[in-house]
């Protein structure tokens, strides 16, 4: 009697807590806290080497034109009284290096258009006018003929500093100058004498001083207006006679050009997006807590 006295209320204690369990289980458990996974932004990264490309126009001009003369011609006092170079324009390209934000070097190439070269000269002393030659006469030669070059340079750049995506600079370049004569010719006056010129070549050494300002169109293409002072040698051309006669050779020295160009800068090669993590915390909101129901008695 005493067991059967004990198993009863052990029952129907089980009973409470079995009916209180299942209670509970009707209600919604909170749910896992979300985790949010922050995406890295990504960065653009681009390498310090760099293309360009360059067009423009010149404005040439020679400050020495003189007359290597053949002793064994007769001309006496010869001197030049007009001299001129028409303008050009010129294309190139090359490659540089941006070594930090403030320098920078490039290696460039360019081809100068043909400009027309015009002069004329006159000299004193047997001047043959048909079978006449005037010991005291004055004859005059005129010149016509071409001038082309290749430029090569190596520059480097100073940057001043960047506002508004506007980067003014300064720079200097030193290299080498291909400079070639074409078509050229010297016709006497008024005996009607004709000379043709050899079509010479020559290299010789050139120099450039840059100024300009830069424009940043986005982190990777920059557009330039710049200033330039070209010098780029000489030219000496050799005359023969049409019908023979002793070559006279005429020289250009000191070539120099004023140079307004517009270029174009392309950051390239290894051009990477590399990601950059921001720690961004993220607002903690606590679980809902839920409490269980008081276990009400029944009797």
């Amino acid at each position: 009697m005493l067991v059967a006295r004990l198993t009863l209320p052990a029952l129907a204690l089980a009973a409470a807590f079995a009916t209180n369990a299942a209670r509970a289980a009707d209600y919604s458990q909170p749910p896992p806290q979300q985790v949010i996974y922050q995406q890295p932004q990504m960065d653009v990264i681009a390498s310090s080497w760099y293309l360009r490309g360059d067009i423009g126009v010149s404005m040439q001009r020679s400050k020495q034109i003189e007359l290597l003369q053949t002793p064994a011609n007769a001309a006496v006092g010869f001197v030049f009284h007009q001299s001129s170079i028409g303008d050009s324009s010129f294309v190139g390209g090359g490659v540089g290096y941006e070594f930090n934000n403030w320098l920078r070097f490039d290696a460039t190439a360019e081809y100068r258009s043909k400009s027309a070269v015009n002069a004329a000269g006159q000299y004193t002393k047997f001047c043959t006018l048909g079978n006449e030659t005037t010991p005291a006469g004055i004859c005059s030669d005129t010149y016509h003929g071409f001038i082309s070059s290749w430029v090569f340079l190596a520059n480097s750049y100073v940057d001043l500093g960047t506002w508004n995506c506007f980067t003014p600079f300064v720079g200097v370049g030193v290299g080498a100058a291909r400079n070639s004569m074409s078509d050229f010719t010297d016709i006497g006056i008024p005996t009607g004498a004709l000379g043709l010129g050899r079509n010479s070549s020559e290299w010789h050494l050139a120099y450039a001083l840059h100024a300009g300002v830069a424009y940043n169109v986005s982190k990777t293409f920059k557009v330039e207006l710049a200033y330039r002072y070209l010098n780029y040698g000489s030219i000496t051309e050799t005359v023969d006679c049409v019908g023979g006669c002793n070559p006279d050779s005429y020289k250009f020295g000191n070539l120099a050009s004023h140079d307004i160009k517009l270029g174009f800068r392309w950051l390239c090669c290894d051009v990477q997006e590399q990601p950059r993590y921001v720690y961004q915390p993220q607002p903690y909101t606590p679980p809902p807590v839920y409490l269980q129901p008081p276990l009400r008695s029944k009797g």
